[in-house]
């Protein structure tokens, strides 16, 4: 499996999450009364101004709002600032042979890399036409033969969709279908230490059987944790980081952008 460092295996590896940008073609999109790509933007002013020598960025879904190669074009020029490689996975609002069509000729959507002493592996749980998430047997056997090749590796699994309850329940339908099979899988390999996502908009840190559950804030807009209906928070936008140590532990936080105002428009472009 490819490689983006040339870190001693003792060594910290630094990995930046930016999740669920929302972008439009249209540089003036605005998502909730929110210009996506301007959030993202303060996100990556913020990655830069804090997080040196960033070993891998992960980008965990929702890169567009629309869908258009336009926006992922914007995407991947703007996190280009930052001086890291990086991999992509699909979400429920983006088009994945869209997002094939930009990262031709690129290791982006690559779903293997290691880095220091970690394996990271990359599952597409989007599904065409639905906004709920579904890991298909491919993806499934994708992560089985990912963890049964890199036994000495500590290994971090990333999906888009959430695969355990976040006590928001207008979520509770949209989050990953079949999380049992990925369970299942992850509960066969005693080196996993870590799954991360997306899709929430907001930061959760939990443990499940000794393996650490991470969520985070989205590059634009935030989702009010425990809300029952569908409602946005005043969290700032912000970004996930990830010190993965070589003897498994894992150190993390959210950075979110300062000095941050923004009045929701729930009559404008909806989520």
């Amino acid at each position: 499996m490819p490689s983006v460092s040339i870190l001693n295996p003792d060594a910290a590896a630094l990995l930046v999450q930016l999740s669920d940008s929302h972008l439009f073609a249209d540089a003036e999109g605005m998502l909730l009364g929110m210009n996506t790509r301007a959030s993202l933007q303060r996100v990556i002013e913020c990655v830069l101004a804090q997080q040196p020598q960033i070993d891998l960025l992960l980008a965990t879904g929702d890169l567009s709002q629309d869908g258009t190669l336009e926006s992922y074009q914007a995407f991947h020029d703007m996190t280009r600032q930052i001086p890291a490689p990086a991999r992509w996975i699909p979400g429920n609002h983006d088009e994945p042979l869209i997002m094939a069509r930009a990262t031709v000729q690129s290791a982006l959507m690559q779903p293997v890399v290691d880095v220091g002493n970690w394996r990271v592996t990359l599952l597409d749980s989007a599904v065409p036409g639905s906004v709920p998430g579904y890991l298909q047997d491919q993806q499934l056997q994708l992560l089985a033969q990912s963890l049964s090749e890199a036994p000495s590796r500590h290994h971090l699994v990333c999906l888009h969709h959430h695969p355990v309850s976040i006590g928001c329940a207008w979520m509770e339908p949209i989050g990953l279908r079949n999380p049992e099979a990925m369970f299942a899988v992850l509960d066969r390999f005693p080196q996993v230490r870590a799954v991360l996502w997306g899709h929430v908009h907001q930061e959760i840190d939990r443990e499940r059987k000794g393996v650490r559950l991470l969520a985070s804030p989205s590059t634009c807009i935030q989702f009010a944790p425990g809300s029952e209906d569908f409602k946005v928070s005043e969290q700032a936008p912000g970004y996930r980081w990830l010190r993965l140590h070589a003897d498994g532990r894992l150190e993390t936080g959210v950075e979110r952008i300062e000095g941050f105002a923004f009045q929701v428009d729930y009559g404008s472009n909806g989520y």
